[in-house]
């Protein structure tokens, strides 16, 4: 019989007083499309980094067709032809794609010829990304693309994809499928970690499930429901959706005739935007990646400035203010952005103090005469941690030691915490299991119906048509009409999406 590309026997992995992976064992065919399934903090991605030659375990056996081998680093796992797209970028922000990609080439090649070759790949499989771009201008999806066409450069024998659709267009993703099915049909091996259950049962062949560090069962996900692989995933059936009927209140937020000209020559500029959200409403803002959404989030922020009347929030002229000045207005605004790591987080420092860069503005007790109180900063990260469910050792932990979705999920409590007025909301559920989504989701209707403003920016229809109110879509820098939930269908919004819309339509 044919040996397994990959089996794991026993793989072990410990940090602390933590298990991250416990006596783990499972094998891949070639060829095969394997989902690995679990829960934020359940030791998906730990397992895969042994797998890639990032971390080593303390006790298990790596096989490679057939053989025992020994990974000490990604380049021993590259010469065996494994491949990783990660779900945290590693990417030099200041360096071009192309210098980025050369940087994971074990060969040197010139930049002209691997350009030509990014240009190449990345249009072949429908993730196009130009070469010279430089990776701080790039959005959360065109860095995902970056990530991809990387590891495909390599032909790899076994693509290890850890949340590679979390950012992706719905076309995106098709066209990425169509690729992985070529990539099997040719004898790759492909492990597919993903919180997207409807995914998982369109592509895998099978799906092994982890719950703690363990491996709790193992399933083929056509053969089963959505329902039944979110109830391996977290042990108990997800909860629904409340909606609580709300009247709305006075206008929080009035953008008009916002027009700001991108420092990015590949970006795109926003050309008279208009739209408004009044207390106790959800407005989502739908879009492809990389069609002004990280424009006009800086434009919401106080990241870029405008006139002043072009931005009118919390019952002031706001378009002149910087970050800090828009969270003290009235009862403040509360931000979250796409980017955890770097925006939404410094990753060297602790929970407790990523808690203190934001809160201090709206919880002056945090400091007193200029000193920090340490007290009073770790009791808030403390409260966010038990309230929001998230793993970690304690609030002294380091916010790079947490794994994706727990990161998400305290930036997202520790902005609730804070009772804003007004919410803007960027991909607040990327990389969160299925269990930890629906809550956030729900934390955000909890929010509306207290009477908080919030603009969501998600590439997520679903998530969009789950809990907004109100839905227009950006593309090319232009934003269309705002329109009810009720009157519109994820089609006409795809329409939309391409651009073709008229902005003074009803």
């Amino acid at each position: 019989m044919t040996p397994a590309r990959l089996k794991l026997n026993g793989m072990t992995k410990t940090y602390g007083s933590m298990r991250a992976n416990d006596d783990i064992s499972l094998e891949i065919a070639a060829g095969e499309i394997h989902a690995l399934l679990g829960e934020n903090g359940a030791g998906k991605s730990t397992l895969m980094k042994m797998i890639y030659g990032v971390t080593r375990p303390d006790a298990g056996v790596i096989e490679w067709n057939g053989q025992p081998v020994t990974i000490n680093s990604p380049k021993d796992a590259r010469a065996l032809g494994i491949g990783m797209v990660f779900q945290h970028f590693s990417l030099f922000e200041t360096l071009t794609v192309a210098e980025n990609i050369a940087l994971a080439m074990d060969e040197q090649v010139s930049l002209d010829a691997l350009s030509a070759r990014i240009i190449e790949v990345s249009e072949h499989y429908g993730l196009p990304i130009a070469p010279q771009r430089l990776v701080h201008h790039l959005s959360v999806g065109e860095r995902q693309r970056v990530e991809i066409v990387r590891c495909l450069l390599q032909n790899p024998k076994l693509l290890i994809m850890d949340e590679p659709t979390s950012v992706l267009t719905p076309q995106a993703v098709e066209k990425l499928f169509e690729t992985l099915r070529l990539l099997a049909a040719e004898g790759c091996s492909i492990v597919y970690i993903s919180h997207k259950l409807d995914e998982i049962q369109a592509l895998c062949h099978h799906a092994t499930v982890l719950r703690h560090g363990q491996v709790s069962g193992t399933c083929q996900p056509k053969d089963e429901t959505v329902a039944h692989l979110a109830q391996m995933m977290i042990g108990q059936s997800l909860p629904h959706y409340e909606h609580s009927k709300v009247t709305l209140g006075e206008e929080r937020l009035s953008v008009k005739h916002l027009s700001i000209a991108t420092d990015d020559p590949f970006g795109v500029s926003l050309n008279d935007v208009s739209f408004s959200v009044r207390a106790g409403e959800i407005l989502g803002i739908a879009g492809i990646s990389g069609n002004g959404q990280a424009e006009l989030l800086a434009a919401l922020s106080g990241e870029r400035t405008s006139q002043a009347e072009m931005i009118h929030m919390l019952g002031c002229d706001a378009g002149h203010l910087r970050p800090m000045q828009r969270r003290q207005l009235g009862l403040g605004l509360c931000f979250v952005p796409e980017e955890r790591l770097g925006k939404g987080a410094v990753p060297a420092m602790s929970l407790a103090e990523n808690a203190l860069l934001t809160a201090y503005s709206s919880m002056p007790n945090m400091l007193s005469k200029g000193m920090m109180q340490l007290r009073v900063i770790r009791d808030f990260a403390e409260r966010c941690i038990e309230r929001f469910k998230v793993k970690c050792d304690s609030a002294d932990s380091l916010a790079s030691s947490l794994s994706g979705g727990n990161l998400q999920k305290f930036i997202m409590g520790r902005e609730i915490m804070l009772a804003p007025a007004l919410m803007v909301v960027a991909q607040p559920t990327w990389g969160v299991d299925v269990g930890a989504a629906t809550f956030l989701r729900q934390q955000l209707l909890d929010l509306a119906a207290q009477g908080v403003a919030i603009v969501l920016l998600s590439e997520e229809l679903d998530e969009i048509f789950q809990v907004a109110d109100r839905i227009a879509v950006l593309a090319q820098g232009r934003l269309s009409p705002a329109v009810d939930i009720d009157s519109t269908t994820p089609d006409q919004i795809g329409v939309w999406m391409s651009g073709l819309f008229e902005t003074d339509a009803a």
